[in-house]
């Protein structure tokens, strides 16, 4: 094993780390509003949207990312009027293509565990918010969504750290995060191991944090289960 290699390819692949977190942080955020309308639309009256959101979700889980990839970055730009129209010069573009297929896939797992969530409220408490005259907005601002978000971490938690493990894909269509770099190392000096040992110990480490700063969200939300403070007797 090349020692001096995985020491000289730290830093290029650190620069390409700077890039997996911005594709994180982009697909993350939308997905995550995204995902919480996409819930929503499925617990609505409205049958048909419900219907539409639903096969949504069915197809996106059912189907490879990378495929989806794919499908945005070599399928879209196959259409005349797509090329013609003003979304061109951002479907052109790999690095949108690449935030596009991750907060699509993104929202539609996000939106099954937020759902589990909301479904996941008892009906006592939301009598209790109606006992005392809050209105269905303020309902679901104070009581149904922050017991939802607390239920639905854990799983969200995981879907997080699949995403960051997923953006190792955008490098199929030349974007040169982390896995693109390592790529790019592997093929100047036939050295796969240690490229990819070092790409993979820098997605170890962004995982280890994403799952502490998860654990600290958790711990916030959780006050109620967290043990009373001793006040000292003699004390004020």
């Amino acid at each position: 094993m090349d020692i001096a290699l995985m020491i000289e390819s730290i830093l290029p692949i650190l620069g390409g780390a700077r890039l997996t977190i911005l594709l994180v942080t982009l697909s993350l955020a939308m997905g995550f509003v995204l995902a919480i309308i996409t819930a929503l639309i499925r617990r609505s009256r409205l049958t048909w949207l419900s219907r539409l959101v639903r096969i949504y979700v069915f197809v996106i889980r059912g189907t490879p990312l990378l495929v989806q990839l794919f499908l945005i970055y070599y399928g879209l730009g196959q259409f005349v009027w797509i090329r013609e129209s003003f979304l061109w010069p951002v479907l052109q573009k790999p690095f949108w293509c690449a935030i596009i297929a991750l907060t699509i896939n993104t929202t539609a797992y996000g939106s099954e565990i937020i759902r589990g969530g909301l479904e996941a409220v008892s009906w006592g408490e939301i009598e209790a918010a109606k006992s005392i005259g809050m209105s269905g907005f303020l309902q679901f601002r104070r009581i149904i969504f922050p017991i939802a978000i607390r239920q639905a971490l854990p799983a969200y938690g995981n879907e997080v750290i699949l995403m960051v493990k997923a953006t190792s894909l955008a490098s199929t269509i030349t974007i040169m995060e982390m896995t693109g770099v390592a790529n790019v190392i592997m093929a100047e000096n036939y050295r796969p191991l240690e490229a990819f040992i070092v790409a993979g110990s820098i997605y170890l480490l962004i995982n280890f944090i994403m799952t502490r700063i998860i654990q600290i969200i958790e711990w916030r939300l959780s006050g109620h289960l967290r043990p009373p403070k001793l006040i000292p007797v003699g004390t004020h």
